[in-house]
């Protein structure tokens, strides 16, 4: 017959091996890639270098990065997500308009004092942002 079941279950964890070590590449790879484009203290040229590296001799490289630069490899990420989160911040502030009721308040009074509302306007403004505390 050929082989047996032993054999066929042995292929497929064998498979299963390499396929995991293959994806476990592929994600220490596109980390290596993404540090390297986040990191703006690293000149171009180095860049280059290291991207020439990772196409030419792929493990080897990807090893001696994560040696040598590796410990920064954090900091640099959480610092490009504590951007991203700042940003995505003041968006949704900006997005949402005043954020207390008192900015409201503040901003009609103003308007109140330059004469671009009338008193009656200034307090259906005041009544309105009390009411959404």
């Amino acid at each position: 017959m050929g082989t047996s079941i032993w054999e066929n279950f042995w292929n497929v964890i064998v498979l299963l091996l390499y396929v995991v070590v293959f994806v476990s590449y592929l994600m220490a790879l596109f980390a290596v890639i993404g540090d390297l484009f986040r990191d703006h203290k690293l000149a171009g040229g180095w860049k280059a270098l290291w991207i020439v590296g990772l196409v030419f001799i792929p493990l080897l490289t990807l090893v001696i990065y994560l040696i040598a630069r590796g410990s920064g490899m954090g900091k640099r990420a959480a610092e490009a997500q504590r951007s991203a989160q700042n940003a995505a911040d003041a968006y949704i502030r900006e997005a949402a308009g005043k954020a207390t009721p008192s900015d409201e308040i503040a901003t009609a009074k103003a308007l109140l004092d330059s004469g671009a509302i009338s008193a009656d306007e200034y307090a259906t403004l005041k009544a309105n942002a009390l009411a959404r505390v």
